[in-house]
């Protein structure tokens, strides 16, 4: 309800001109989420609302958005942490739209540094770095197969096997139309996110005959009339809910997801077929730049800046090294 309420006032604002002062805030985060959707951002609606968030919260302290302080980015993730009960994931979520929220606003001149990276950095990282931290399942190349092979239902077949053969997110497969993807080049065309830096995939001979087979029984499905390439039964695309209790219920069918423990380990969903084509192109050999760009990973480095990838390239190493499944 308060989420409805929040996007309710978003859409309804008034059109008026940029004004940092505006009490409400609403005319801000009109302009950020139009901004959001020039940029072909498919969570631009969310976005606005974490944004909402985190200006509602300002403002009972008073402050401006930019008056932010490190303290108060500080004092917000405890906010998060404590009075709202965000999981880490959650709250890493958040703070990429707001990271994208303040660097519209670096954009258009309104800051002078958009001070989210370098606190991000600091304080939102560090598990990463963490030996002790608990570690995502990986699969073995034959229980991927098992997986795969076990998924009997053609439109989940599809959708499991593009998350292995792809290495793409939830929300990236999520909102995937037809028309995103090549069938005659065996690549598709992910929407831009504040996430991703490449958004060109490729994907096997195997992958695409799944998709044959999905494509052709997907007109005869309901909701079939809307471009989505996985349509929800009422309108627009499979939300990301379904999708990843369709893939912890295929997992769970042959041992490799268990919704009773509290172990990471011994949980299997969406992004575990991230980790899986992550770790299994390394292991095959292919070159480690080449996976970083077909993971979409954000150019960290100078050097890489002026590095530019072929995609051809890519498209052979990938068709190298990507494990073949026998489906």
């Amino acid at each position: 309800m308060e989420v409805d309420k929040m996007n309710a006032a978003i859409i309804s604002s008034s059109q008026v001109p940029l004004n940092l002062n505006h009490p409400s805030f609403d005319n801000l985060i009109e302009h950020f989420r139009k901004d959001c959707e020039l940029r072909k951002f498919v969570t631009a609606k969310k976005c606005a609302i974490d944004t909402r968030k985190l200006c509602l919260w300002l403002e009972a302290r008073k402050k401006g958005v930019t008056e932010i302080t490190k303290n108060d980015l500080k004092d917000y993730l405890y906010h998060m942490q404590e009075e709202r009960g965000l999981k880490f994931e959650s709250i890493k979520r958040e703070f990429t739209t707001i990271n994208c929220f303040y660097s519209y606003l670096e954009e258009e001149e309104l800051i002078s540094q958009n001070p989210i990276p370098a606190f991000r950095k600091r304080y939102l990282s560090a598990y990463k770095n963490d030996p002790n931290s608990e570690k995502r399942q990986i699969i073995s190349v034959e229980d991927a197969a098992r997986l795969v092979s076990s998924t009997l239902e053609t439109r989940d077949r599809a959708i499991i096997l593009l998350f292995l053969k792809t290495g793409m997110r939830l929300g990236e497969l999520a909102s995937l139309d037809v028309s995103d993807v090549n069938m005659n080049d065996l690549s598709l065309t992910l929407k831009e996110t504040a996430k991703r830096s490449n958004r060109l995939l490729f994907f096997d001979h195997e992958t695409a005959e799944v998709l044959a087979q999905w494509l052709a029984i997907r007109g005869l499905r309901r909701g079939s009339e809307n471009p989505a390439l996985f349509p929800s039964d009422y309108r627009g695309h499979l939300c990301r809910c379904q999708i990843q209790i369709s893939v912890k219920k295929h997992a769970q069918v042959i041992g490799l997801h268990d919704p009773r423990s509290d172990k990471l380990a011994n949980k299997f969903g969406p992004h575990c077929c991230r980790h899986w084509f992550t770790t299994h192109l390394l292991r095959a050999g292919m070159r480690r730049e080449y996976v970083k760009w077909l993971r979409g990973d954000a150019i960290k480095e100078a050097v890489d800046i002026y590095y530019h990838i072929d995609p051809e390239d890519v498209r052979k190493e990938y068709m190298t090294h990507i494990p073949q499944l026998g489906v």
